[in-house]
């Protein structure tokens, strides 16, 4: 009897301990690859940045990010496709101002972005800028704003997508130089660009990242970046604002994840970001599209969406647009 409760005290010892010795299953957080969702085609600004940051993860987490290109309707589709996945941190998407602005473009939204979502990290801040065919004749953004008013309607704009940050900046531009242009959406910048390149369509207020790119290049010509003030990365570019006093469309790149996503999940996340965004490489990587490094908690990436989603509102009826 002795021996039976002494081998039963031995197990149950042996049992504990196991189970001490076990992790919380987060911990364990990510042991198998994660599948990022970004809402836009391959090569264009959001795809750049998202496959450096989830080349760092991959890297220093032991398990693959994939980036996944799920584009159309803004951007919407990919978030849809999100929210609608297990929330258990292996599905997440890449948060934008499309996010912010899909709420209140898009009358007919199947979720709620702010309440079906959890925020997860900050990547970056970037501003976009407007670029011109090289055939356009406009030099300059009062140039181009004469032109436009002599031709009225006769210019036509690019855009990564109805909702996208692209789109929007272009119309808070017609709202308030009273330009009179046609919209051309496209699901992607980088589809876009051969299409301004060769004029079929003369411009576009591109995220700073593909518009540098593609104005370093030679292919467009650079007018001006959408942030109040001249932008680090480009300082010979003006600022819109120097021509239109009050204009301003600065952007944010970040992480959301599905609601319900457990918060050890979400804290292992953010910590990762955190530490991406010290990291003297991966921020050279950033600098080279033109981003500054944004790092938050949780909590403060939320509000920023929060805020940035409010102010996108004002500026949707500002502008007096809708997608149905």
């Amino acid at each position: 009897m002795l021996r039976i409760l002494r081998n039963g005290v031995f197990g149950l010892v042996l049992l504990s301990g196991l189970f001490a010795a076990a992790p919380p299953a987060s911990a364990a957080y990510p042991d198998r690859p994660v599948h990022w969702l970004i809402g836009f085609a391959a090569g264009g600004p959001v795809d750049i940045v998202a496959r450096i940051m989830a080349q760092w993860l991959s890297d220093h987490l032991g398990q693959q990010f994939i980036v996944e290109n799920r584009t159309g309707s803004g951007g919407n589709i990919a978030a849809a496709a999100a929210i609608n996945s297990a929330p258990d941190g292996y599905t997440l998407l890449f948060v934008a101002p499309n996010n912010a602005i899909s709420t209140s473009l898009y009358k007919k939204l199947p979720f709620d972005f702010l309440r079906d979502t959890v925020p997860v990290a900050s990547i970056m801040q970037l501003t976009n800028m407007l670029v011109v065919s090289n055939a356009f004749p406009a030099k300059t953004v009062q140039e181009f704003i004469d032109y436009c008013k002599a031709n009225p309607g006769k210019i036509s704009f690019a855009s990564s997508g109805n909702g996208t940050s692209v789109h929007m900046s272009a119309e808070l531009f017609k709202a308030m130089t009273k330009c009179d242009m046609v919209h051309v959406p496209y699901r992607g910048s980088a589809i876009a660009f051969p299409d301004i390149i060769s004029n079929k369509v003369q411009l576009i207020f591109d995220n700073l990242p593909s518009a540098m790119e593609q104005a370093r290049g030679g292919n467009v010509r650079a007018l001006g970046v959408t942030s109040p003030q001249r932008w680090p990365s480009v300082p010979d570019v003006p600022a819109i604002a120097e021509t239109v006093p009050g204009f301003e469309s600065v952007g944010f790149y970040g992480i959301s994840a599905p609601k319900g996503t457990p918060s050890e999940v979400v804290e292992i996340l953010n910590k990762a970001v955190g530490e991406a965004l010290k990291d003297p490489k991966l921020v050279a990587r950033l600098a080279e599209t033109g981003g500054i490094p944004k790092p938050m908690t949780p909590a403060e990436f939320g509000k920023l969406v929060a805020d940035e989603t409010e102010k996108w509102r004002k500026v949707v009826e500002f502008a007096g647009v809708s997608v149905d």
